[in-house]
């Protein structure tokens, strides 16, 4: 792996993956993943397509169990535990899936209550107060009573993350937030996560290969490598692009920069 970051960051250790393999039957994804991620950071999860991210975030959200390899949250193993402690620990996790993946059968407002509704025992009234309270916190108070058909595509974006934060959650998982969205849409939705994460103090782990939101938002990541199936660098998006020399790492952080320049650095 190529050279870290300077290791000082002095915050608690909140989730580690310790040489992990994540693989379907006998099909490897990834191999030997192994980093740390600290209480009320925001860690990105990098690469080019089909490298694993996106499997990478499956496994750690519990839904996919490890090959082989250890996955810690608080210290303690998630997926050699028993089947109370796990669920217990994933009521922790909030997830805004790649599409939000809104019920288009139920109004926003209520795509928001499900979770409550299946997993509380809250009464209606106190449902109600907590998705007004979700919805504003996101700037979508105004379409609680409005279909996903009927919002837009950075709106369902944000119903999608006012859902992931239903349950009043500690770690937060986006799996490529930005996708479809315009650059002033993407933009907006960064300064939202970073408001989420420095208002209510969640960690947050997010799947994306848009570099300015990696840039903005991003305080650690891992890169991850398709051919080798492991990761290559292990760093701050910022810190990987000023300093990492793995080629495909250099080429990636910098295809912006080469997009509209019209050359290679």
């Amino acid at each position: 792996m190529a050279p870290q970051t300077p290791d000082t960051d002095s915050r608690e250790t909140l989730m580690s993956l310790q040489d992990v393999t994540l693989a379907f039957g006998p099909k490897v994804i990834q191999k030997g993943i192994s980093f740390d991620i600290k209480r009320g950071s925001i860690f990105a999860v990098m690469g080019g397509s089909g490298c694993g991210k996106s499997t990478v975030l499956k496994s750690m959200i519990g839904l996919l169990k490890p090959a082989a390899g250890h996955y810690l949250v608080d210290g303690e193993d998630y997926w050699t535990s028993d089947p109370a402690h796990r669920q217990t620990v994933s009521r922790r996790f909030g997830v805004l899936f790649q599409s939000a993946a809104l019920w288009s059968s139920l109004t926003v407002g209520e795509n928001v209550a499900l979770p409550m509704q299946m997993l509380t025992k809250m009464d209606a009234a106190t449902i109600r107060n907590q998705v007004e309270l979700k919805l504003g916190l996101v700037g979508m108070l105004h379409a609680i009573d409005q279909y996903p058909s009927e919002v837009s595509g950075g709106m369902k974006k944000r119903a999608g993350l006012a859902r992931a934060m239903a349950l009043d959650p500690d770690i937060l998982f986006f799996d490529e937030p930005s996708a479809g969205l315009d650059p002033i849409t993407s933009a907006r939705l960064d300064d939202l996560i970073l408001n989420l994460r420095d208002g209510l103090g969640a960690t947050i782990v997010i799947v994306s290969h848009e570099l300015p939101s990696l840039f903005k938002i991003a305080d650690d990541g891992i890169f991850l490598d398709a051919k080798t199936k492991t990761p290559i660098a292990h760093g701050a998006p910022s810190w990987l692009h000023d300093h990492c020399d793995e080629p495909q790492v250099h080429a990636f952080m910098h295809r912006e920069r080469e997009t509209e320049s019209g050359r290679t650095d």
